[in-house]
C-alpha cells in the first residue's frame, strides 16, 4: 500500500543520513494462499532494524539473515518460502531482496507525486527460483519518468515482471471537532490514512487535539477547499450541528468521494437530506444514493471508540466493494472477494 511504501522511503532517508544502508524485501509472487499478498514490502537497515512485514512473522528473521549478503555484495537475490511445510500458510512466497537506493531525484519525484495525489507504479524483475540472478531489481514509474531503486539493476529478458499500481494515499476528511472525531481520527491514522480535520471558525481546538491528524482547518463551510477530494478520499460529516452539517453537504454536492457518511440517527438524516434537496433540487441522484447515514456498520457500537471502529469498517467495505459478513459464514477463502452490487 502507498502509505507503507511512503514509510519505507522516509525510513531509508533517515538511515542514509545516519550512514546506514537499506535493503528492500518484496513479495513478488505467491502460489496458493498466505497471510499477506504480492506487493507487501519490508525494509531492513544495516543495524538489523526492520520496518514493515511480508508475512505474519514467520519469515522476517530469515529474511534479515539472508539480507546480510545483499548488504555486503550489493547483489539482489530471490528467496522462496514454502508455507505448506514451514509456515502453515498453505502457500509459496517468492521474495525479492535488493539494496534500496533511491536517488535524490527519485525521492523528489516521489514526494511531488504524493503532494499532487497522483498514482505510480513499482515494477520488479524476478524469478521463481532461489539464488542470485542478473537483472533482479525494481523500478518506480511516475507519469513521465522512472527510476531504478537499486544501482545494480541491469536489463535481463529471462525474468518475470511483477507490476503494482499504487494510488494516492487514502485520505479521510472529518467535518467536526468533537470527542468522537478524535477517536475516528486516531483509528484512521492507525490504518495509515491521511486525516484532515475541518472545524468551525469559532472552535478553540488545534491539530494538537487530534493525534494522528495530518491537517487541520478552522474555517466556515463556504470557504472550504475541496479540490483535493478524489476517489481515494472518504468524508464523514459529524459536527453535531444541524445547520453546519447542511452547509457542509451543500458545499460537497459536486464532489465524488469514495465514501460520504453522516453521523446521527435516521430521522436526522431524512430531515437533513430533505432540506438539502430543497436547496439543490437538481442535484445528481448518485450523490444522494452514495450518502451513508447513519454512518457505520451495525455492530452494536456505543462508545466513541466503538463508533469509530464501526465507521472505519463501513468505509473499508464500501471502498473495497465487500459485503460485510462474519468470516465464519464465508464459504470461499478469507481474501476472496464477496462483492456488493
Amino acid at each position: 500500500m502507498t502509505h507503507e511504501f511512503k514509510h519505507i522511503v522516509e525510513t531509508s532517508i533517515y538511515a542514509k543520513q545516519n550512514g546506514l544502508k537499506s535493503v528492500l524485501a518484496t513479495v513478488v509472487a505467491l502460489d496458493g494462499s498466505s497471510y499477506r499478498k504480492p506487493g507487501v514490502r519490508m525494509l531492513i537497515l544495516e543495524n538489523d532494524k526492520m520496518i514493515g512485514a511480508v508475512s505474519g512473522g514467520c519469515v522476517e528473521k530469515d529474511i534479515l539473515r539472508q539480507s546480510q549478503s545483499v548488504f555486503q555484495t550489493g547483489q539482489s537475490k530471490m528467496m522462496t518460502y514454502d508455507g505448506r511445510y514451514r509456515l502453515g500458510c498453505e502457500g509459496v512466497l517468492y521474495i525479492l531482496i535488493e539494496l534500496f537506493q533511491p536517488s535524490n531525484n527519485c525521492i523528489t519525484a516521489f514526494n511531488t507525486c504524493l503532494e499532487k495525489r497522483a498514482s505510480f507504479y513499482i515494477q520488479s524483475n524476478y524469478r521463481k527460483e532461489e539464488g542470485v540472478f542478473k537483472g533482479l531489481g525494481s523500478t518506480i514509474q511516475f507519469k513521465n519518468t522512472s527510476f531504478q531503486l537499486s544501482q545494480f539493476l541491469k536489463e535481463e529478458t529471462n525474468l518475470s515482471l511483477f507490476s503494482e499500481h499504487l494510488p494516492p494515499c487514502f485520505k479521510l476528511m472529518i467535518f467536526g471537532a468533537e470527542h468522537d472525531a478524535v477517536q475516528l481520527c486516531l483509528l484512521a491514522s492507525y490504518n495509515g490514512w491521511e486525516v484532515t480535520i475541518i472545524s468551525g471558525p469559532l472552535e478553540s481546538k488545534t491539530i494538537e487535539n487530534f493525534p494522528g491528524a495530518t491537517a487541520f482547518y478552522s474555517v466556515s463551510p463556504d470557504t472550504l477547499e475541496l479540490n483535493s477530494i478524489d476517489e481515494e478520499t472518504a468524508i464523514v460529516v459529524m459536527s453535531h450541528n444541524f445547520a453546519n452539517d447542511l452547509k457542509y453537504l451543500l458545499e460537497l454536492k459536486d464532489t465524488k468521494p469514495a465514501y460520504l457518511g453522516l453521523l446521527g440517527p435516521s430521522k436526522r438524516r431524512e430531515k437533513l437530506l430533505s432540506q438539502f434537496i430543497e436547496y439543490c433540487p437538481d442535484v445528481e441522484d448518485s450523490f444522494i444514493e452514495n450518502i451513508y447515514g447513519p454512518a457505520g456498520l451495525n455492530i452494536g457500537a456505543e462508545t466513541p471508540q466503538e463508533i469509530a471502529i464501526s465507521i472505519i469498517s463501513e468505509i473499508l467495505s464500501v471502498v473495497r466493494q465487500q459485503a460485510p459478513m462474519s468470516l465464519k459464514e464465508k464459504r470461499s477463502g478469507i481474501h476472496s472477494r464477496t462483492t456488493t452490487n
